[in-house]
């Protein structure tokens, strides 16, 4: 049985990867924390308030702490995880370059292990994209990504992590985000197109054309609960591993 802790719990995520906990047999809620402490977000759990997070951690004793909030509060929450020991998985996106370096940074004390999408078939995605890329060189490259509209941080961290595999699989002249005005298409540019509206999951396409063809790659997400049950899933993986920095492709890969 997999101890696991939850961070963000009032949030859509959050309450998504409570439920994911709850129905597997070998994962066992031992808290969940929010910013704001509630009684009524998730009916039958109590959210602790997030300031007491490193005394539940150190009473609690979680194998493994999920999170799903913001570039800050995640860090926070990963730093106090590696000095306890704890494993810790995250989805959160957004992060710069300085955070995410000092996310790394927290896999020296502890298994950490960041994805910016959970579900599996996303990460079929990320495998095959480099194929395709480099099958059809010189075609187009147009990357499309739609969300609900409070999704804060744009392109989404799945688009960015396409993106990079699409450009490390290809000769590419940089992004263009978004057209306006007089804007043909530059040589070996890659257009990213990020909408946000209404309730959306989430969706990515890549559109690959020319030589009178297209190829078109999409992944939708119909239900948050996809996400959730991967991330429940690398962190039954996760547990008891090393100290170190891992990925969800060896979750799926496993």
């Amino acid at each position: 049985m997999v101890r696991i802790g939850v961070t963000g719990g009032a949030g859509r995520m959050g309450r998504e990867v409570i439920d994911a906990v709850r129905d597997r047999p070998d994962g066992e809620l031992v808290f969940a924390v929010n910013r704001a402490p509630t009684e009524d977000a998730v009916e039958g759990v109590e959210l602790e308030a997030a300031a007491e997070f490193e005394p539940l951690v150190a009473e609690r004793e979680p194998d493994v702490v999920i999170d799903f909030t913001g570039p800050r509060s995640a860090l926070a929450y990963a730093e106090s995880c590696a000095d306890a020991g704890v494993a810790f998985v995250t989805g959160t996106t957004g992060f710069d370059d300085e955070r995410l370096e000092e996310l790394r940074a927290a896999a020296d004390d502890a298994p950490v292990l960041h994805a910016p999408n959970f579900a599996r078939g996303v990460q079929v995605l990320v495998n095959v994209v480099g194929e395709v890329v480099r099958q059809v060189p010189g075609y187009d490259v147009e990357l499309i990504e739609t969300h609900h509209g409070g999704k804060r941080d744009a392109p989404s961290g799945t688009a960015n992590r396409l993106l990079a595999e699409i450009e490390a699989n290809g000769d590419f002249s940089g992004r263009t985000h978004g057209r306006e005005g007089e804007s043909p298409r530059n040589a070996g540019e890659i257009g990213v197109h990020a909408i946000r509206a209404g309730n959306v999951t989430g969706e990515h396409e890549i559109l690959f054309a020319g030589n009178d063809e297209e190829i078109r790659l999409t992944h939708r997400a119909e239900d948050r609960g996809v996400f959730a049950a991967g991330a429940v899933d690398a962190a039954v993986w996760l547990a008891d591993r090393e100290a170190g920095w891992y990925g969800f492709d060896e979750v799926v890969d496993a």
